[in-house]
């Protein structure tokens, strides 16, 4: 089969997993069942949250491009990832893959920033303010001066995640996200939109949504959107 028939007949997205054993509740990118379309997933040993996340990823890329290629070759027509903070090893594994790569939720704040008013930007709410750096917007397309607000600061979030604890509490999360969202909008009162650069996030963007009142892109809606044009919808059948 080549690759042009393969992309065809089995365009799915392929997902690039950390090695983690957090709970990965109803829509986590690590749950199956979040997603309304098939997925594969590939663990990369030994990329933990904390590495990622608190480390330099790059260091890492080759294992990402091996565990890419393994997607791949079971018939993938793009490829995502399960940490936003990848987007530092967006161009090499887009280029070592040869198709569609969208490494980090962070790829959003441009286009989202399109469809604001003059006058309104986009936020965003990451797991780790401190390690979020400069190179990681450039590497996404972020403005640097982009407003940013961590859940490091939190109580339960972010040391859950990034320590990897076996059980997750769900309210204590819930807590977490929405606390620092409305420190984001009361601290950067501009704010018209909001992008959760923790793939983790995502279970909990409703409820940011009704705290705020703003609207709220995750990787959820980043790849959907993604997926969409991967294997687009068949109006005809």
């Amino acid at each position: 089969m080549t690759r042009d028939n393969r992309m065809q007949t089995a365009a799915t997205v392929g997902i690039l997993m950390l090695e983690t054993r957090f709970p990965r509740v109803f829509g986590d990118i690590g749950n199956p069942q979040t997603w309304p379309f098939p997925v594969h997933y590939r663990m990369v040993r030994g990329a933990t949250a904390d590495k990622v996340v608190c480390d330099d990823p790059r260091l890492l890329t080759k294992a990402f491009i091996k565990a890419g290629r393994e997607l791949v070759q079971m018939g993938c027509a793009g490829i995502t990832t399960s940490c936003g903070f990848l987007s530092l090893i967006q161009d090499e594994v887009k280029e070592a893959l040869g198709l569609p790569v969208a490494t980090s939720s962070l790829m959003q704040v441009s286009m989202i920033q399109c469809l604001l008013p003059k006058g309104r930007r986009v936020g965003i709410l990451t797991i780790s303010a401190n390690t979020l750096t400069p190179a990681h917007l450039a590497a996404a397309g972020v403005p640097e001066d982009t407003p940013i607000m961590g859940t490091d600061n939190g109580h339960y979030f972010s040391q859950a995640i990034l320590s990897d604890t076996p059980e997750l509490d769900i309210a204590a999360c819930r807590l977490d996200l929405i606390n620092a969202a409305q420190s984001l909008i009361q601290q950067y009162p501009d704010v018209g939109a909001i992008i959760l650069e923790c793939t983790n996030m995502a279970p909990y963007a409703h409820d940011i949504h009704t705290a705020t009142g703003l609207p709220v892109y995750s990787i959820y809606s980043f790849v959907s959107w993604f997926q969409s044009g991967l294997s687009p919808r068949n109006f005809f059948l």
